[in-house]
């Protein structure tokens, strides 16, 4: 969401300054490739890049197809084979041994539902949507483009042959995984899934905080800070952060909206807060519950709650990690945060956290052609 938060701010300096803009995407992949479908780059006329299509190894070829769009104000689709070392019909060696379908969006500004529209719907609300691109392998038939968008409660299509594809998009919304769809006429339709972004509470507003609301927001998690201390619960001390409360734990609870997408990371150093904070979280859905501090805290944490006459279950001990973080042999404040913010990652994408090097199979999951 970052990237596409990115895109849309760079637009708009953009357009106010009466610039024109194209939009890149990578729409299919065959083989490897450093990005996949679904990533996406804006282009301006005067050659401003923002967001990523590759590796850095297709931007400046891509910067000319692009200017090509916005000059002949026409959708365009680009095909780039790198599964041949020796083909250089495209002037670039990507290394990726693969195929890279990119498509190319002349962005009409007249044009009520045109594809940056579409990307800002997914920031009207905390829900996942499904954003529908419509290409052709076939260079010289018309480039559809982005076509529609279908959340539930919320749909918008470009054409009526657009709104025919809100079956398969509701399809891909209930399963959560991104397809590709054949269509008639040898046409064919990314389906990108698109979760809301991570939202990262942090209990706590001590300066080791600091670090950890940087880290988060550079990759576009929303972060909200509570604390129970006036003089540390401040906005002005944690500038990247969306929200800062000094709340009590029953009121940071009730402030923040929680749903599938929401992890929670207890380091206030204050024993009673987090204890009373845990408690409350056991009660919730919440996927991610990150305890600062050693393995005794948390032991003596659930010897206190089992005290009380509540027993963790097998479910809700799952969901707590404490000690929080990764195994990284972080020391710092900055090491701390970059190992809890990678174990929050892994958790929610569902992967281990394990090194990259004993990975058998392809580092990113396949969309196959439906």
């Amino acid at each position: 969401m970052k990237e596409i938060s990115d895109i849309i701010t760079a637009y708009h300096t953009a357009h106010g300054l009466g610039i024109k803009t194209a939009l890149a995407t990578v729409v299919k992949v065959e083989g490897s490739s450093y990005r996949q479908p679904g990533a996406r780059m804006l282009v301006t006329e005067e050659g401003l890049l923002t967001g990523a299509i590759s590796g850095g190894c297709l931007e400046g070829d891509a910067l000319r197809k692009a200017l090509l769009c916005i000059n002949q104000q026409q959708n365009k689709l680009i095909t780039y084979d790198t599964s041949n070392e020796d083909d250089v019909e495209f002037g670039v060696q990507l290394g990726c041994n693969g195929i890279v379908h990119i498509l190319f969006e002349y962005i009409d500004e007249a044009v009520e539902n045109n594809p940056i529209r579409f990307l800002e719907k997914l920031r009207e609300e905390r829900k996942d949507a499904v954003i529908t691109t419509v290409y052709s392998l076939d260079r010289k038939q018309q480039q559809t483009g982005t076509a529609l968008f279908y959340r539930e409660g919320n749909i918008a299509g470009n054409n009526n042959a657009a709104l025919q594809l809100l079956t398969d998009a509701q399809a891909v919304l209930m399963s959560k995984a991104s397809a590709i769809k054949q269509l008639a006429g040898g046409d064919e339709a990314l389906m990108e899934y698109i979760a809301p972004p991570l939202q990262l509470v942090v209990a706590g507003a001590g300066n080791d905080v600091q670090p950890l609301v940087s880290a988060a927001s550079l990759i576009g998690w929303e972060v909200t800070v509570g604390d129970g201390r006036a003089t540390h619960a401040l906005p002005q001390r944690f500038r990247e952060a969306t929200c800062v409360f000094q709340v009590k734990p029953d009121e940071l609870v009730q402030r923040v909206t929680i749903d599938e997408n929401t992890c929670f990371v207890l380091m206030t150093h204050n024993y009673k807060y987090d204890l009373a904070l845990l408690k409350l979280l056991l009660e919730t859905s919440v996927p991610y519950i990150g305890i600062l501090g050693p393995k005794t805290k948390l032991n003596r944490m659930l010897d206190d709650l089992q005290q009380e006459g509540i027993t963790v279950t097998e479910e809700q001990l799952n969901r707590i990690y404490g000690p929080v973080g990764l195994d990284i042999g972080a020391e710092t404040s900055e090491e701390i945060a970059i190992s809890i913010v990678a174990e929050i990652k892994a958790v929610m994408s569902g992967k281990t956290g394990a090194s990259l090097k004993y990975k058998t199979q392809k580092i990113h999951d396949t969309i196959v052609l439906q």
